[in-house]
C-alpha cells in the first residue's frame, strides 16, 4: 500500500506491527511476523530514513512509531519538495540547453536549421516577416519587465492585427510588471482581447516561438541585440516548445493576485532566496527579476531580516535548513 511513498512490504509490515504493539521488540517482531531478525533489523533503519520511526522518550534504547498522521504527512512533503526540485531542475537543463544551441549555432557559418541574425536592425526585420506569416501561435518568453510608451503604441496594432487573425498569443513576462501601471494597462488590455498573458519571477531567456516551427532566442542573454539565432530544427523545437510549456504551466495567469507558497514566501521572495544561495548580487538578482538594484536590496534585505541571518552565506545556510531551497 505504502509503495509509492518508498516503502516495500517487509518495512510497512514492521511498521504496521509497531503501530498495534509498541512494547515489542526486535525478536518480537520477527517472530510476529516469521521474519529474521536482521530483516527486521533492515526494515526499522529504512523506517529511521523516512522518520516513521525515532527513538523513545520514554524506554532508553528502545524504538517508537510515529503515528501516520505525523510520520506519512512529513513523508508526502518531503516527496513532493523533492519532485518539485526535479521539476526545476528539468526546466533549468531545458533552458541552459536552449541557451547552449543558441551560442553554438552562432560559432557556425553555416548549418542545418539555423540562421543567424546580427544587430538589432536584422533581428527586427526577421521577425517581422515571422510575425507578418504566422498562421497559429506565437509563445513568447519576455523577461524586459517595464515596457516603454514607446513600445507599447507599437505592439497594439501588431497585437490587434493578430488576435483578429485567430492567431493564439501567449506571453509569460516577469512578476514584476504587476508593479509598474503603465505596462500592467497594456497587458489587461491584450488579455481582454483575447491575449493569454501569464507571470513568473524570473525567466531562463528571452524566446519567441511561432507556429512550434520555428525558435528565435539571442546569442547572449546579457545582449539580446547584438545578435540572435532563428532555429527551426525537429529537434530543437521540440526542446524549446517543451520548456516554454513547462514554465507556462508553473507560471501564474495574469488575473490571479500573488500566491504563497508553503513557505510563506511569494513566487518573487521564493526566486530571491535560491539566487542569494546562489552567490548572486544585488544587481545580477535586480536584472533577472526585472526590477531596480534598489528593489532587489530590499527584497533580500528582508529575507535576511526574516531567516535572523546576518550574511547572505548564513541566510543560504538557514533557507536550506528550512527547506526553502527545495
Amino acid at each position: 500500500m505504502l509503495a509509492a511513498l518508498g516503502v516495500d512490504p517487509i518495512t510497512e509490515a514492521v511498521y504496521r506491527a509497531m503501530l498495534e504493539h509498541r512494547a515489542e521488540g526486535v525478536a518480537e517482531l520477527a517472530v510476529r511476523l516469521e521474519l529474521s531478525e536482521a530483516e527486521v533489523r533492515r526494515a526499522l533503519d529504512r523506517l529511521s530514513e523516512l522518520a516513521l520511526v525515532r527513538h523513545s522518550y520514554e524506554v532508553p534504547g528502545a524504538l517508537h512509531a510515529v503515528s501516520p498522521e505525523v510520520g506519512l504527512e512529513s513523508l508526502l512533503a518531503r516527496q513532493q519538495a523533492e519532485l518539485a526540485a526535479q521539476q526545476q531542475r528539468v526546466e533549468a537543463s531545458r533552458a541552459a540547453a536552449a541557451q547552449l544551441i543558441a551560442e553554438h549555432a552562432a560559432q557556425r557559418t553555416t548549418s542545418p536549421g539555423v540562421e543567424q541574425l546580427t544587430g538589432i536592425d536584422e533581428i527586427r526585420d526577421r521577425l517581422a516577416r515571422l510575425t507578418r506569416d504566422v498562421a497559429e501561435e506565437v509563445m513568447t518568453f519576455a523577461p524586459d519587465g517595464e515596457h516603454t510608451p514607446q513600445a507599447i503604441a507599437a505592439a497594439r496594432p501588431l497585437n490587434t492585427s493578430l488576435l483578429e487573425r485567430g492567431v493564439r498569443l501567449r506571453t509569460i513576462y516577469l512578476d514584476s510588471v504587476r508593479n509598474n501601471p503603465r505596462t500592467l494597462e497594456y497587458l489587461e488590455w491584450l488579455s481582454g482581447r483575447g491575449g493569454e498573458i501569464r507571470t513568473v519571477a524570473t525567466l531562463p531567456t528571452r524566446l519567441i516561438i511561432v507556429d512550434r516551427k520555428v525558435a528565435v532566442c539571442p546569442v547572449s542573454s546579457n545582449d539580446t541585440a547584438a545578435g540572435a539565432v532563428l532555429l527551426s530544427g525537429q529537434g530543437t523545437l521540440t526542446a524549446m516548445c517543451a520548456l516554454f510549456e513547462s514554465v507556462w504551466q508553473s507560471a501564474k495567469p495574469l488575473a490571479e493576485n500573488s500566491r504563497r507558497g508553503p513557505e510563506g514566501l511569494t513566487d518573487t521572495e521564493a526566486a530571491v532566496v535560491k539566487l542569494l544561495a546562489e552567490g548572486h548580487t544585488d544587481e545580477a538578482i535586480a536584472k533577472r527579476l526585472g526590477v531596480s538594484s534598489r528593489t532587489a536590496r530590499r527584497i533580500a534585505t528582508g529575507l535576511m531580516h526574516h531567516l535572523n541571518a546576518r550574511s547572505r552565506f548564513e541566510a543560504g545556510v538557514r533557507a536550506a535548513q528550512r527547506g526553502w531551497l527545495g
